[in-house]
């Protein structure tokens, strides 16, 4: 017999394997050729954090460098640099987690675009140091930005869309562990 909720977590893990697979998928198409183009958003990194602040037993760290590096990887980026980056910062949400299941939307917005800004400050510190050409530091900031300001829309798909809601009291166990 298994357990329902460790299916669910398998589910869930499988969903967002196939949405970084999609992700990965629309970031190698060839639709734009033209150099000079505004960066789009981060959108696994928006999604793995707001995977994160709701759902943290859904995205062992395993599962999230994997998919990094898998990333870092396709994208043509330093290996693991992103991947390191992404893990550290999502482990400061996972560790603020208890904290963030009663807080409002605003502020958790707030601590996540700071998280956000802080994996792509560090991104262009570690490059910049080691004088990548590709370390356009004006660039990598307007991506945070943009990265940041569509955080609400992936939060709002990710818990109506896939219906991964927040973690409440009565989901834990008398551990206070997820159930």
């Amino acid at each position: 017999m298994v357990d329902p909720t460790t299916l669910d977590r398998w589910l869930y893990r499988l969903i967002f394997l196939g949405l970084a697979g999609l992700a990965v998928f629309v970031m190698i198409l060839p639709l734009e050729t033209r150099p000079g183009r505004l960066p789009a958003p981060d959108w696994m990194l928006c999604l793995t954090l707001a995977w994160l602040q709701r759902r943290p037993d859904y995205l062992p760290p395993w599962l999230i460098a994997g998919v990094f590096l898998m990333l870092d990887m396709l994208l043509m980026r330093p290996p693991g640099l992103m991947t390191a980056l992404v893990l550290v910062g999502s482990e400061f949400l996972r560790a603020r987690q208890q904290v963030s299941v009663e807080t409002a939307f605003g502020p958790e917005w707030l601590l996540t675009g700071g998280t956000i800004f802080a994996i792509y400050l560090a991104d262009g510190m570690v490059l910049a140091l080691f004088s990548v050409p590709e370390a356009d530091f004006g660039r990598l900031m307007f991506l945070a930005l943009v990265t940041a300001l569509v955080y609400p829309l992936v939060a709002l798909a990710s818990r109506y869309a896939l219906g991964v809601r927040r973690v409440t009291p009565g989901d834990l166990d008398p551990r206070g562990l997820n159930r």
